[in-house]
């Protein structure tokens, strides 16, 4: 048999196949432009064999003129790694991959960070010690909503909650990764987050990317419609061994997380729903095993590795996180004592969300049957204090057992349309330039001295000021159930007298100039 020779122009081939996929990233890179807070992917092929979620470490550090930022990639199965990045400068920026797999290490590419769309805002970031912005400057006025395991859910039941979204006031929810095990919410999920085994247990080493694409492609539906995803890592209500994993998968989830979600602009970090209710279980529909030590290192972890600097929170029950740690962007709490807000403001001297004020419903649960009209003045009361409020809804489904709080679906409730009033009013103020103070026992003033004034009686009563400057002042009564405003009549600057003839009164005062 003759030996074949070999063909020249087939090798050339070939050697050039070859160095078109080494460099697949890099070229696909160069020619990659992205807007500045937006999104850049790097996929590389990698090795598959053994647990690459444990065994294959990968990061990249991405360079511009000024700034380098280190970012960590992560395992999507398949043989696929991915890093993720946003970069928050414009123009020229290098990268090059470090990892322990010879496959995925060293490779190099560029991008162009081009100036963001009218639409891309950036991410949320404190202003001014308490309150919230984008990150070009734009105000963001806070109005948030609960579904708790709305991703664990049918995908049908899944589209029904963002179609519902799409036409609500709500501009913040908190949405957990984890299912939940608590009444009316029992159903079990068709995937987790990590690969469930035939025997029903869950290998807390190796991660179910079936999962995290669908919680991404939520994610993304979340940012369309300009709505923050607060992500809740941990939860008590759990019958899967979640809420009781080992430190070494509790860091190693938290950092699988962030690397899948982190470059995502729209994402919230909030460590746990109810903390203190893992770490002092007292009620048998509670899980957990964890120290306070441990919500600090969750914390440190998030703090210290996050390149992006994301909002952190961490929600209370009974027991309150000190919100004073430096880990920690905001003080997120779990009250109904709106009166408290000015309190906890200087408490903290950090923005404060009442992430949970109760739910508008008709459950069994005293948290679970607020009016509609009571939570509706939960929002303004909130605000006066100077802080954001978070809505919820707890109607009983008696056919489907989906509420809202828990499922999502769809709204029943007579509040969102009203807290949308709400919100087109606050988002008319300078909020963010706006002090609050209680000026008697019942009546709270929110205001920009010599500007705009909100006040709210919480009491039929006198109320008492002084409005500063010498301009006039157009007084106008805001109807805050039947969604009305009435211009009442102008008053000169120096004291007002006002006689609020009911309860939950509130007053806009508007400099005229």
């Amino acid at each position: 048999m003759k030996d074949k020779k070999s063909n020249p122009k087939m090798i050339k081939i070939g050697l050039l196949m070859f160095v078109l996929l080494s460099f697949t990233a890099m070229i696909s890179a160069t020619n990659s432009h992205v807007e500045k807070w937006g999104f850049f992917s790097v996929e590389l092929q990698g090795p598959s064999v053994g647990n690459p979620f444990t065994d294959v470490e990968l990061s990249a550090v991405f360079k511009n003129k000024s700034s380098e930022v280190k970012v960590t990639g992560f395992y999507d199965g398949n043989g696929k790694y991915i890093v993720r990045f946003s970069p928050a400068e414009l123009g020229k920026w290098t990268y090059e991959t470090k990892s322990n797999a010879t496959e995925l290490n060293g490779k190099k590419g560029v991008l162009k960070c081009i100036k963001p769309s009218k639409i891309n805002h950036g991410p949320i970031q404190v202003t001014d010690t308490f309150y919230l912005k984008y990150a070009d400057g734009m105000p963001y006025f806070s109005v948030g909503t609960t579904c708790y395991a709305w991703t664990s859910q049918p995908k049908e039941l899944q589209d029904q909650t963002i179609n519902t979204l799409s036409t609500s006031p709500f501009n913040k929810i908190r949405m957990c990764v984890f299912p939940k095990h608590y009444i009316h919410n029992n159903n079990e999920p068709e995937n987790f987050a990590f690969v469930h085994k035939t025997d029903s247990t869950f290998d807390f080493t190796t991660f179910d990317p079936e999962y995290w694409h669908n919680f991404e492609k939520r994610i993304v539906e979340l940012k369309n419609l300009g709505i923050q995803a607060d992500i809740i890592l941990f939860h008590p209500y759990d019958k899967w061994g979640f809420a009781e994993m080992d430190s070494a998968s509790d860091d190693r989830y938290i950092r699988y997380a962030m690397a899948r979600l982190g470059a995502y602009e729209n994402v919230w970090w909030s460590v746990a729903n109810e903390f203190d209710f893992m770490t002092i279980p007292h009620k048998p529909n509670h899980r957990g095993n964890k120290k306070m030590e441990d919500w600090d290192r969750y914390l440190s972890i998030i703090s210290k590795e996050d390149p992006y600097h994301r909002m952190v929170g961490i929600h209370n029950g009974r027991i309150w996180y000190d919100h004073t740690k430096p880990w920690v962007t905001h003080a997120s709490v779990q009250s109904s004592k709106m009166e408290d807000g000015i309190a906890l403001r200087d408490k903290y001297k950090k923005p404060v969300v009442f992430d949970e004020c109760r739910y508008e419903g008709n459950i069994e649960s005293g948290w679970g049957h607020l009016t509609a009209h009571e939570m509706t003045q939960r929002f303004w009361f909130g605000a006066v204090t100077g802080c954001y409020v978070g809505h919820g809804e707890t109607y009983k489904d008696s056919i489907n057992d989906i509420l809202w709080w828990s499922k999502g679906g769809v709204l029943h409730g007579q509040s969102p349309i009203r807290i949308a009033f709400f919100k087109k009013i606050m988002e008319a103020l300078p909020f963010s330039e706006m002090i609050p103070a209680q000026v008697d026992k019942n009546v709270f003033v929110l205001s920009k001295p010599a500007n705009v004034y909100l006040v709210y009686a919480v009491k039929a009563c006198p109320v008492k000021f002084t409005l500063a400057g010498s301009n006039d002042y157009k007084v106008e009564y805001i109807d805050t159930w039947n969604m009305k405003r009435e211009v009442l009549k102008t008053v000169k600057g120096g004291e007002f007298t006002f006689d609020a003839p009911s309860d939950e009164y509130t007053l806009l005062l508007t400099a005229i100039k």
